[in-house]
């Protein structure tokens, strides 16, 4: 079945395509017999058996303080996964998400954004988005369908060698494509893909996430499938260098972070805060650091010791030391921390200096004092030069548990803050996006008025169901389940008679989303991610990375006042 023409993709304009004999070589590529390897669970025994010690650990201190208190579990992991009785709305998510498929030439390669026959305008949700593939990606994984995941790699890899132009301006050669789509010609019988490199994006800005969720989602198919031979070949491998060589390029940064532009992530608008709430997106997102640091490691896990991989290995190690600590002790923020912000000595000169972003105390936000346990924290959502960004950004928190760029502490003070502050991070509908909103005067500053990011709608404080995945997994890492069960309850109550809609808007997350496309994809992927996750907490292996204990422990800084 033609999976282009069963959806109707509408033809759109664009310089790029593949001809049949452009594609020969990656066909060949699919062609190529698999490592006689048998088949294993994601989770090794050392890593299964930490995570029964971890969710053991969590029921060994139900005592401990936490406002609401903290969740539990009546039996242990082994028989939790087997009292799971299959609800309706998992038959039903499967049927939506096989009917988000696209055919290229036979074989699937994606899933579309959104399969929505209400919607008058297609915009590009018929497309296939590589960050919007990834839970779509899992959830074939998980249920032993690995081929559509690796279709998929190499024709992104593919995409990945195409010359990349905005304008007059090329892009680096390791950019990969925001997203592609297939378009068929029943004449001629044949079908070509079509991508978007941020040339037909809305502010002509291109992904810099769609590279770390490409690697990230290589090393969950070699974990899921103990298939080695696709990561090794020359070409995979030349694809993560070329991803990390844009990333780790030298430059007049002082920082080992990376410095993005508004919209190059999941949060594709521009949702700059003013200068008295820090900064937003345009910097040093906590989204794309966490990221950054998760893909760093699984190329560090996929990479050959020859001579082009090991000169690369060695630059992502010390990068890894070095974000690690920039963001366990700048980007963090808990109580203490806050308490110490709020104390600082301020045009402190000379390395000795404590202060050393030069934050105005006086900058610091009023929501954020109220918005702070005595127990818990998180990853703020963006530092830099005298400005801060202190809103919470669930990706960003639970990629940062998945990679380990959280530490055990602070990961466990992440879940502690969730649970504390349920009714502003969940509220109804799992998971906002980010909170608080932005609203008023600030708003018009600082979104230009944008209609579609109005208070508590969209990526301004909106719920979004896709991240049910994100916290799921977090969750288990964590030994919280309970609490991902909490948010899945949430979410079977509503999604499928709402009719699996993108994002909900209100400060609990009561509405559908204004704009909110029906049939979203990714809220029906995460949903299974999210179920097949609990019932198996194995799979969690694919996309958890354990701590690296060769990581420097963060190091406490000094008091910046006189005692």
């Amino acid at each position: 079945m033609d999976g282009a023409k069963e959806f109707g993709l509408k033809n759109v304009s664009s310089q790029c395509s593949i001809s049949e004999m452009d594609d020969y070589d990656l066909s060949r590529l699919l062609d190529r017999p698999r490592l006689n390897i048998e088949r294993q669970r994601s989770f090794d025994e050392r890593s299964m058996s930490e995570l029964s010690v971890g969710i053991t650990r969590g029921l060994e201190h139900l005592d401990v303080y936490s406002p609401g208190g903290r969740s539990g579990l009546d039996t242990p992991a082994s028989s939790a996964r087997n009292s799971f009785e299959p609800h309706p709305m998992v038959n039903e998510a499967w049927e939506a998400l096989r009917r988000s498929l696209v055919y290229f030439r036979g074989q699937p390669v994606g899933t579309i954004a959104a399969y929505d026959h209400a919607s008058e305008e297609v915009l590009n949700y018929d497309q296939v988005f590589v960050r919007d593939f990834v839970p779509s990606a899992l959830a074939f994984l998980m249920n032993g369908e690995p081929d559509i995941v690796k279709n998929f790699l190499l024709k992104t890899l593919h995409l990945q060698g195409w010359e990349k132009r905005i304008d007059r301006f090329k892009l680096g050669e390791g950019a990969m494509p925001a997203s592609f789509k297939v378009l068929h010609d029943p004449v001629r019988k044949s079908d070509t893909l079509i991508a978007d490199f941020g040339e037909s994006a809305i502010g002509r800005v291109a992904p810099v996430d769609s590279g770390f969720w490409w690697i990230i989602l290589l090393r969950a198919y070699t974990k899921s499938t103990g298939d080695l031979s696709l990561a090794e070949t020359p070409e995979c491998q030349k694809g993560m260098r070329l991803i990390l060589t844009l990333c780790l390029s030298e430059g007049f940064d002082t920082f080992p972070t990376l410095l993005c532009a508004d919209g190059c992530s999941m949060i594709d608008r521009r949702m700059v805060p003013s200068l008295f709430n820090g900064l937003g997106i345009y910097g040093y997102p906590i989204e794309i650091q966490a990221l950054f640091f998760m893909a760093l490691r699984c190329a560090l896990a996929m990479l050959k010791q020859d001579a082009e991989g090991k000169e690369c290995i060695e630059r992502i190690v010390k990068r890894l030391h070095a974000l690690s600590y920039h963001m366990r002790s700048y980007f963090w923020l808990d109580f203490q921390q806050l308490n110490d912000i709020y104390r600082y000595k301020t045009e402190e000169y000379s390395h000795t200096a404590v202060n050393k972003f030069n934050v105005i105390p006086d900058s610091i936000p009023e929501w954020v004092f109220d918005f702070m346990p005595t127990r818990g924290g998180y990853f703020i959502g963006n530092v830099s030069p005298a400005r801060m960004d202190f809103r919470w950004f669930a990706l960003g928190n639970c990629v940062a548990i998945l990679s380990s760029l959280a530490t055990p502490e602070q990961s466990m003070a992440i879940m502690d803050l969730l649970e504390s502050r349920w009714e502003e991070l969940v509220g109804e509908m799992p998971l906002k996006i980010s909170y608080p909103a932005i609203e008023n005067h600030e708003w018009r500053i600082v979104t230009g008025c944008d209609p579609k990011n109005t208070r508590w709608s969209y990526h301004n404080g909106g719920s979004w169901p896709v991240l049910l995945w994100l916290l799921t997994a977090a969750c288990i890492k964590t030994g919280r389940p309970q609490i991902a069960r909490r948010a899945i309850d949430l979410v079977e109550s509503r999604l499928l008679k709402d009719g699996w809609p993108e994002y909900y808007d209100g400060k609990l997350g009561r509405f559908v989303g204004k704009q909110a496309r029906k049939y979203q994809t990714w809220s029906i992927a995460g949903y299974l991610v999210a179920k097949m996750m609990l019932e198996d907490p194995s799979h969690l292996g694919m996309i958890s990375l354990e701590e690296d204990k060769q990581m420097k422990p963060l190091i406490k800084r000094s008091s910046s006042w006189t005692c």
